[in-house]
């Protein structure tokens, strides 16, 4: 899943903020967080890249990891019942996982980087972590991920980023 890609990759939580705070679409993250609490949810992530191609999500998987996405562009597809394909893309200063993390259903769709890609990524593990030591942190990040997917929801072109 988290392959190098050919350049080396500097992460920093600066790139991730950067990319949240430019994202003016209706699939913005919009986390309500300061600086101080930044770094401590930085404690919490994991940092990868993905080369294009490189699939993050596969469709009925029953992980529930939360993924935040500073660069790149993903793509997400499944296919219904009569094999029929949908897409979404999702944009840099966006999240994907929010579906399953909060149903604990399995993946309802495939998500592949559509350019190489930096992702930042939270376990349920290190969330309950949070939530234990840093409740109001977590809290502000279930908010933001309950709007983003609210949000995904209203919008058909999007239903099928709630993953």
């Amino acid at each position: 899943m988290n392959a190098p890609l050919r350049t080396p990759l500097h992460f920093d939580l600066q790139g991730l903020l950067r990319a949240i705070a430019s994202n003016e679409t209706n699939d913005r993250l919009g986390c309500k967080l300061d600086s101080s609490q930044w770094e401590v949810l930085a404690g919490y992530l994991q940092p990868f890249a993905l080369s294009q191609g490189q699939l993050l999500i596969e469709q009925g998987a029953p992980d529930r990891t939360l993924y935040f996405l500073e660069s790149g562009a993903l793509s997400v597809h499944y296919e219904d019942d009569k094999g029929r394909v949908r897409l979404a893309m999702v944009a840099p200063g966006s999240a994907v996982g929010e579906g399953a993390f909060f149903t604990h259903n399995p993946r309802n769709a495939t998500v592949q980087a559509a350019a190489p890609c930096k992702v930042w990524c939270l376990t349920p593990i290190r969330f309950t972590e949070l939530a234990n030591r840093h409740p109001a942190i977590a809290l502000a990040i279930a908010m933001a991920l309950g709007s983003l997917l609210g949000r995904r929801l209203v919008n058909k072109p999007k239903r099928v980023a709630v993953t």
